[in-house]
């Protein structure tokens, strides 16, 4: 990005009550895209008709965008503004169809390519994670074949279920298929629960992924997660991925297919903040499942935590280059 007008971030707080306007994400001015000024954009992708088990996370954006006006700006760990580094707006919703995944996925690539081209990093808030290959499918388009960064309790790199190829238990298998992710520069961590055979646990890594489970998961720390994460993606462009259902279902019951003995709030977002430094072109934050979820939308909330953890990612990535200015954010 470069010059510093306009500089998009959300309005003082000490103006009016966080709880006032319309809901976007974290009060971020809703604005027209592509445009060449803006660094982030958070965009809605409310499509569920490829799930297995529960849907209802067609709801997740709004949910989302509704647990976010508790944001603020500044991030303590990083010692960032994240407002205040980014130019970053809420982009509205892409169009889909119900009930038809393929479509969607064309529709999906179709609304984010124009951003990737104009150097926007997407922040995508589902929706099940079949939309993901629309993603992808975009990001290889500008990108070229990327490399994956998954938390996730499924690997979700099955061929087929219920005889569909497009659903939310095989994007990945499909993106390999169609050349827009790098296995050998992938990985995908956080897999547990029961399964319906032993080639259910290979299948990824048989596909080329690295994969650490739910178990090594729980015993490493997050600087050797970070230390493996780099390892394995290099130099080259990288996507992040974050289901909702690699969190337990104790703190984060809305969810579409829930598993027991996941990882908990501390531990999802160490392991997320043990990132930084790596410059992704993309992420997405799926399978929120509003009708699930507790009276006090607890899933909500821990997703847009996740969803701020990424945009600060992007916002130390960004810090050093970033235009030295005074941030219309300052306040919130």
């Amino acid at each position: 990005m470069s010059g510093v007008v306009p500089r998009f971030g959300p309005p003082d707080a000490s103006a009016a009550p966080r709880y006032t306007g319309l809901r976007t994400f974290a009060r971020l001015p809703h604005v027209e895209l592509p445009r060449n000024d803006v660094d982030a954009a958070v965009v809605g992708v409310p499509f569920d008709t490829a799930t297995s088990f529960r849907s209802g996370a067609r709801f997740g954006p709004e949910a989302i965008r509704s647990a976010s006006i508790l944001l603020r700006p500044y991030h303590p760990v990083h010692g960032i503004d994240v407002f205040g580094a980014l130019s970053a707006v809420d982009g509205g919703d892409l169009e889909i169809t119900p009930g038809n995944a393929r479509r969607s996925a064309e529709q999906i690539a179709a609304g984010l390519q124009p951003l990737l081209e104009s150097g926007i990093v997407p922040l995508v808030l589902g929706g099940d994670h079949s939309i993901v290959l629309g993603e992808l499918r975009a990001q290889a388009a500008v990108h070229g074949p990327v490399g994956l960064v998954l938390l996730d309790a499924h690997a979700d790199t099955w061929d087929q279920y219920y005889g569909e190829r497009y659903f939310h238990g095989t994007p990945f298998r499909r993106a390999v298929e169609e050349g827009l992710l790098a296995p050998d520069r992938s990985l995908l961590a956080g897999m547990r629960g029961p399964l319906y055979s032993a080639e259910d646990v290979e299948q990824p890594r048989e596909m080329g992924f690295e994969v650490i489970d739910g178990e090594e998961l729980e015993q490493i720390s997050a600087a050797d997660y970070s230390r493996r994460v780099r390892a394995r993606i290099g130099h080259g462009p990288t996507f992040m991925s974050f289901d909702i259902d690699v969190l337990d279902p104790s703190v984060a019951p809305g969810t579409g297919t829930p598993e027991i003995a996941g990882l908990h709030a501390r531990q999802a977002l160490s392991l997320l903040r043990a990132l930084a430094g790596i410059k992704f072109t993309g992420f997405d934050l799926v399978e929120v499942s509003p009708p699930y979820d507790t009276p006090g939308q607890v899933t909500a909330l821990h997703a847009a935590a996740v969803a701020y953890e990424m945009l600060a990612l992007l916002a130390v990535t960004r810090h050093a280059s970033a235009p030295s200015a005074s941030s219309t954010s300052s306040g919130v």
